[in-house]
Formats: structure tokens, sequence, C-alpha cells
């Protein structure tokens, strides 16, 4: 058993790092760049593993302070070599500046692709995919994620580069110095090494913890900010207030777990370094005895020994900061590998226009989180181009999900949908939802100017346009009346506009889309008596000579439907005329119709 777990986990350990060298394709079209700062990169480590050996010549020359023509470039010389030392200085200094500026530039462009990228994948997922998942986790995998790769790419793997060429070129430079004071430094490597291993393992374990719970903490923002009212309104701020204070808590307790075996990890590796340091000198000063080395030498082997320690101290953490990356990786690599609707991303293709006929024929469908419940079941029926149809019944009849299954959100279970005698897989889908305007009853509006909102529709509409679609949806004068006119801010999802108001703005933006298929969510039924006349009107004109889908809760505002389609249970179980079904006895419209009559009466 221990063997499997064991196996198991060595193929999450490849295929996360699969995962992570596919973030490489991004930055392919720099790596020019790129190899220019691994130039200064490498410029800059050579520079750095000068000043020890400069710096044991400087004290094995402390004796020798003569200047002269013979003496200026003579590194026996004290001035020289400080001379020397200061010139390695300035020129390391130069190579750190482009080193950091090079890479900071390769790692901007390469992020925002990568951004625009998951944005553009994500954007094309299906709705099933929305369904199943938060907008707050979606967002923190597009801002908290991303931002870890920043940093590393900017700045981890550069330096975790860097040490690495300094343990290497500096063990190299210990064995020229003294090959047994190296072996002795040497032996305290391998448990260092271990320890770095198993650390790495277990902190990317905690990072992966904490992004978990950061996109937790993300969530209750987004929908406490999205759902103020409603907080309001049940006076449960404070509620709020602590269900994110034991989130952000949780954040707390994993970083500080993870902080302290960082921290212990760092106090063993500073232990042993300064321990095998001091071993060294011992040692040393005995070789020094013997004639075996000089004072200079082994102040040149104690300060390469510094660097050496230094830098394996430094991989280990910045190993667990790349595993931190390997991690965030895996989280946004999740949702590049979900696959996307098949939606064409130019515009400019040919639009292909609908007659605007419509055949259900023996359609079921099960939501993908619900497959045993059937939420619609066996529905046929057929629409000809114009005509006005309209779909009633009690709530969880399965009305909104025919709307859904027209947009093509979901495929059937089973059966076929036609348009114009067309199986709907036969279109592109892009093509097909180009045909379509959806007006729901909860209309969100985007957080730009009332002109912004309408053009929405139609992105290349003109001004004149955009009027016209406003004085047909009955939005002309109440834009108007405002001081900035079509130029007046919605706020946030419309939050500066009434209800009614929002809705004429969302016929307007369908009036510019110019459909051949109209879809109507219950768009009246949360508006006052006013409001709802003139969005009506403004809907009247809208359906005159297009299919249109009305989800009604009004029973009177669908009478001079073409057909009335009466769901109950996920089934259609009457169709006809308002006054065809009215007649019926025993008729599940009758009854609807009589409930809505007399509540209006009392």
């Amino acid at each position: 058993m221990a063997k499997k777990t064991d196996e198991a986990r060595i193929k999450i350990t490849k295929q996360s790092l699969r995962k992570a060298t596919r973030l490489f394709k991004f930055l392919k079209p720099y790596s020019l760049k790129f190899a220019l700062g691994m130039v200064f990169l490498i410029g800059s480590t050579l520079t750095s593993l000068l000043f020890p050996g400069l710096l044991g010549k400087l004290v094995g020359a402390s004796n020798n302070t003569k200047v002269g023509p013979e003496n200026f470039f003579n590194l026996d010389n004290i001035n020289s070599v400080a001379l020397v030392l200061f010139g390695v200085f300035l020129l390391q200094g130069v190579f750190s500046f482009f080193r950091i500026l090079v890479f900071s530039e390769v790692t901007e462009r390469m992020l925002a692709d990568l951004r625009q990228h998951t944005y553009n994948h994500l954007i094309r997922l299906p709705m099933e995919f929305f369904s199943a998942r938060r907008v707050g986790e979606l967002n923190s995998r597009i801002s908290s994620d991303v931002s870890i790769l920043q940093e590393t790419f900017t700045t981890t793997i550069a330096e975790f580069i860097r040490q690495i060429l300094t343990i290497v070129l500096g063990i190299a430079l210990l064995s020229i110095y003294s090959v047994k004071l190296m072996l002795l430094m040497l032996a305290t490597l391998p448990v260092m090494m271990i320890a770095a291993v198993l650390f790495g393992k277990f902190i990317r374990k905690l990072s992966k913890q904490t992004q978990s719970k950061i996109a937790d903490s993300n969530i209750i923002v987004e929908e406490t900010m999205t759902g103020i009212v409603n907080v309001k309104a049940f006076v449960n701020e404070i509620f709020e207030v602590k269900r994110y204070t034991l989130a952000t808590n949780e954040i707390r307790k994993i970083a500080m777990k993870a902080a302290r075996w960082r921290g212990a990890f760092a106090s063993f590796i500073i232990v042993a370094m300064f321990g095998s340091i001091v071993l060294v000198i011992w040692y040393g000063v005995r070789l020094i005895a013997t004639g075996e080395m000089t004072i200079d030498q082994l102040v040149a082997f104690i300060m390469y020994s510094v660097f050496v320690g230094a830098s394996f101290g430094g991989v280990a953490d910045l190993f667990s900061q790349i595993q931190k990356a390997i991690g965030a990786t895996e989280n946004l690599f999740e949702i590049l590998d979900e696959k996307v609707e098949p939606v064409g991303m130019d515009h400019d293709q040919p639009r292909v226009l609908l007659k605007g006929g419509v055949q259900f024929e023996g359609v079921s469908f099960s939501y993908p989180t619900r497959k045993d419940v059937h939420v619609l079941k066996e529905v046929s029926f057929e629409v000809l181009p114009g005509q006005q149809v309209a779909v009633v019944g009690p709530s969880g009849a399965g009305k909104s999900t025919l709307t859904n299954l027209l947009l093509r959100f979901y495929e059937p279970t089973s059966g076929s949908i036609r348009f114009d005698n067309r199986p709907a897989s036969e279109y592109a889908l892009d093509a097909l939802r180009s045909n379509m305007a959806y007006v729901p009853q909860e209309v969100l509006l985007f957080g730009g100017s009332i002109r912004e909102n309408i053009a929405y529709g139609n992105p290349t509409a003109s001004e004149n346009e955009i009027v016209q679609a406003a004085i047909k949806a009955n939005a002309h004068d109440f834009i108007m009346s405002f001081p900035d006119g079509y130029e007046t801010l919605v706020g946030e999802r419309g939050i500066q506009l009434s209800g009614g108001q929002r809705q004429r703005v969302a016929i307007a933006r369908a009036v510019l889309k110019d459909p051949a298929i109209l879809i109507l969510d219950e768009a009246t039924s949360s508006l006052d008596s006013e409001s709802e006349r003139m969005v009506q009107e403004a809907l009247d004109r809208l359906m005159l000579g297009r299919t249109s889908f009305v989800i009604a809760h009004r029973l009177s505002t669908i009478k001079a439907a073409d057909v009335i389609l009466v769901m109950e249970n996920g089934s259609i179980v009457e169709s006809g005329t308002h006054f065809n079904l009215i007649e019926k006895e025993n008729g599940l419209y009758r009854h609807l119709s009589k409930l809505q009559f007399q509540n209006q009466e009392a």
C-alpha cells in the first residue's frame, strides 16, 4: 500500500512539472531577450566570484604598497588589488542592473500574454463550467496565481540559476585552493540537500492550501459586494464580517505554519553553514602550520565557502518558492485544460441569417451536476418564422432550461433541436447566437456608460443607430433627461438606473442586434405598472416580425401570442392560443389564469 502511495506522489510531481514547463511556450517569443538576460546573469555571477579571490590577494598583498608603473597592474600590490576590486564591483553593478531590467521586461510581456490567453480561454468556456464554479475563485486564478508567477519569473528563477552557478563554480575554485578543505566542507552538504528536498515537498503542499483558502476568501468578498443590497437589508454585516474573518484566519494559520517550517529550516541551514565554516578555519590553520596553504589562500577559501554555503541556503528557499509557483501553475492549467466552446473570435466573418423557424424533437435534458433529475422530458414543438411563442407554467417546470437549450448553453441529453429545418449542430455556435437576443428578468448592465451598454448589442454601430435603438426601446427620453445623456455612467451592474430603465436599455441593446430570434425571460415581472407599460410597448415593437419566445409570469401580457406552451414537471402538457386554452375545463393554463385573477382582485 505504501508503495502505491509513493508511486502516486511521483506521478503527481511529474505531472506538475509537465504543466509548469508548458509556461515556457509563453516565453518563447521573447527567448532572445531572455538569452540576453542570461548573459548579464552569468556576468553578474562571475564578477561576484572574483571578489573572494581578490580579497585574499588584498590580505596577502598587505606588505606591498608601492605605486609605480611596474607595480600598477601587479596583483601582489595592495593598491592594484583595491583598484581591481572597485572595478569588479562597478561591473557587477552594471550587470545586475541590466539583468533585472531585461528579466522584468521579458516577464511582464510573458505574463501579459498569459493573462490575455487565460481570459480568452475562460470567456469561451461553456456554461456547464461556470455553473460549477464561483466567480471569486476564477478571479483569484487570474490575479493571485499569475502574481505568484510574476515574482517567480522576475526574480526567483534568475536568482535560483545564479545561486546554482555560484555553487558549481565556487566548488571548482575551492578545489584549486585545497582539495582536502573542499572535501571537509562538502561533507555537510548531503544533509542540507536532503532537508531541502523534504522541505520543498512540504512547503508546496502548504502553499497550495494557502492559495485555495485565498480563493475562498475572494469568493466571500465577491459575493458580499455583489449582493450588498441583501446584506444590508437583512442586517447581516456582522455575519459577513465573521465569515470573512474566519476565512482569513484560516489563511493566516496555514501561512504561519509554513513560516514556522521555513524559519526552522533557515535556522538549520545557518547552524550547519557556520558550523562548517568554523570547521574549515580550524583545519585551514592546521594546513598553514604544515605549509600546505598560505594565509591569503585560506582567506579566499573561507570567503568562497561563505559564498557557496549562502548559495546552498538561498537555493533551499528559492526552491520552495518555485514549488509554490508550480502549485499556482497547476491551478491555472486546470482552467486552461478545460475544453472551450467552438466560438469564433473573428467578427469580420459574414453573418449567417436565420429566418427564425425552430423545432424541438423529443428533447430531454438533465443538468451535468444533477444527471438523475430530468428537467425536460420528451419536449416537442414547432415554431414558424415570425411567431410569438409564450412559455408558461409553475416554478421549476423547465421554462428557463428551454431558453438555455435554445441558446445552446447546454446540449440536449436526447432528442434534437433544429433551426430553419437544419440541426443546431450544423451551425457554428457563434453564427447561431448572433441571430438571437436575450432580455432577462434581472438585467445585468456593465459599469460603463449607457451608450456603451446599448452598443454591446452591436459594437460597430454608429451613434445614430444607437439613438434609434433607444427611441424604439422607449429609452431615449429618460436618457436625455440625465445631464450626461448617453455618456451617463450606470454604475456597477447598472445600480444607478431603476429596474424599468435597465430593462429599456437591455431592450435597446436587443434592438441594435436586430436578431431573428428573441428570448424574453419574464422581462416585465418585477416592474411597477408604469414601467411595465413602457417596457411592454418597447417589447411589442421589438417582437414585431421576429420569432419570439416569451417566458411569462403575468399571463395578461401574452394573450396575443400565436402559441402558448404550458409546461409542468419538464413536459409540455398543453399548447394553443389564449382563447383555446382558457376554454379547457380542467386545464393548467385556465387554473393559473384563475389564480392570477383572484390575486389581482384580492
